[in-house]
């Protein structure tokens, strides 16, 4: 039986977070939920070898976005 490495609990990790963030009705709540689930798809696309820029790039885009529409948009 093969051990599950970090890099795939990671990932398991940033899946779960991700789709746990879609099941929040407050939206502030769910782009909060969803910048940690991004932050560690980040964390998993370095991890990976070798290192995924797509996953990389597409989560660091997703966590900016999340985190203009928290704090910099006036509403």
């Amino acid at each position: 039986m093969e051990l599950i490495s970090l890099t795939d609990w990671v990932g398991y990790l940033a899946m779960a977070t991700l789709l746990v963030s879609f099941l929040m009705k407050n939206i502030r709540t769910l782009r909060l939920v969803n910048s940690v689930g991004g932050l560690l798809f980040v964390a998993y696309g370095f991890l990976l070898v070798p290192m995924s820029y797509p996953i990389i790039i597409t989560n660091a885009a997703i966590f900016c976005i999340n985190m203009y529409y928290l704090f910099l948009k006036k509403s």
